[in-house]
């Protein structure tokens, strides 16, 4: 483990943001979260903008345990940081946990992590008393120290101590020992979007909008349940008269989801996915060797004189489930992965950007689907 530096914690990353009047009671959701807190997992998975950090804030704050708190951003990398906040937050809400941790972290002499890691858990074991961590935006660690400090807290936890991550993309952690040992509960995109009656509270009491109901219906299933996109499509009809006219057209060119698709999610990818995302944009239905056709003018992609697969280039296959992974607004069609969709705002987005991009290309890319069809 890294030597750690004297650098001030950030207080605020370990309290829960603050939550607003007005919250659409979600008592489904809560429920699995709370059966979620009978284990060591809870798992909340799912793009930006589906509601993940404020279900929890109302939720678990009020579970009737204590909580402990961390929002996780991109600096937390560094194991011996991340294990300074963890120590941190555990302290904030139990200040008679993790004393030893914190001055085995500030030891001159460098200790391994799980020595830190077992200082803390065997303080939780002492402590009895039934607690839940919060780790939020956990989507921002990639390093895998990190990912096994986790690991560790999970896998040797006691029964008192549960462990609730929020987060865009799944972990790479234990989640498949977890799932079979049923010691995980997860939520994902499909669980977290709004129903059609929870859209209309949302939107009356919210955002304090009345519509009929057969123009939430429209909504609610324009947005797939997409918290984001349904206030932002509020957003665009306040002082509106012709309320039912942008209801009918509307889609992800709306400058609202425009600008917040692109700030929170296209911009925030490197090329090579941004370039597959507007590649395959035209596609209603896409599949592996459909997406390699349209990329690369055949059902495989290119390969070297060896055979092997030229560097950069993974198939299509990979980037589709390398999405899925990663909640990129892509939905699986099966349980096979082998055919997807984008979710149809993040499709308006696509093809909007791809057909600014010039017709020829546009041309080309049809040329290829309907060659391979």
């Amino acid at each position: 483990m890294e030597q750690q530096k004297a650098d001030p914690l950030i207080r605020t990353k370990l309290r829960p943001p603050f939550t607003r009047a007005g919250l659409v009671l979600r008592p489904r959701l809560q429920e699995q979260i709370a059966q979620g807190l009978r284990g060591p997992l809870t798992l909340i998975t799912a793009p930006a903008g589906f509601g993940k950090t404020t279900l929890l804030a109302s939720c678990v704050i009020g579970c009737g345990m204590t909580v402990a708190w961390l929002s996780v951003d991109k600096n937390d990398n560094q194991a011996g940081r991340f294990l300074n906040y963890l120590v941190a937050a555990l302290q904030e809400a139990v200040p008679t946990v993790g004393s030893e941790a914190a001055r085995l972290l500030t030891a001159v002499q460098q200790v391994p992590p799980e020595a830190v890691l077992a200082s803390l858990i065997n303080d939780l074991d002492t402590a009895s008393q039934e607690m839940a961590l919060v780790l939020d935006d956990y989507q921002f660690i990639h390093n895998q120290a990190v990912h096994e400090a986790v690991a560790f807290v999970l896998e040797h936890c006691p029964k008192t101590f549960h462990v609730v991550i929020a987060t865009r993309s799944d972990p790479p952690l234990p989640l498949a020992r977890l799932r079979a040992r049923g010691q995980m509960v997860e939520l994902r995109r499909a669980d977290l979007g709004f129903t059609e009656p929870e859209a209309a509270q949302f939107l009356k009491d919210v955002m304090g909008l009345t519509l009929e109901e057969g123009s939430v219906a429209v909504l609610q299933e324009r947005t797939e349940g997409w918290i984001a996109g349904l206030q932002m499509a509020a957003l665009s009809m306040r002082d509106r008269e012709d309320v039912a006219g942008f209801i009918a057209g509307f889609s992800g060119t709306n400058r609202y989801i425009l600008d917040y698709l692109l700030e929170e999610v296209l911009a925030r990818e490197p090329e090579e996915v941004q370039a597959f995302l507007l590649q395959t944009a035209i596609l209603t239905r896409l599949s592996g060797p459909l997406c390699d056709a349209v990329r690369f003018g055949s059902a495989e992609p290119p390969s070297s004189s060896e055979g092997t697969a030229v560097a950069g280039a993974p198939s299509g296959q990979e980037m589709l489930e390398r999405l899925e992974r990663r909640n990129l607004f892509v939905v699986s069609l099966d349980d096979d992965r082998r055919w997807y969709r984008y979710h149809h705002l993040f499709a308006d987005l696509l093809q909007t950007r791809l057909h600014q991009s010039g017709p020829d290309r546009v041309a080309r890319l049809l040329s290829r689907a309907a060659e391979w069809c």
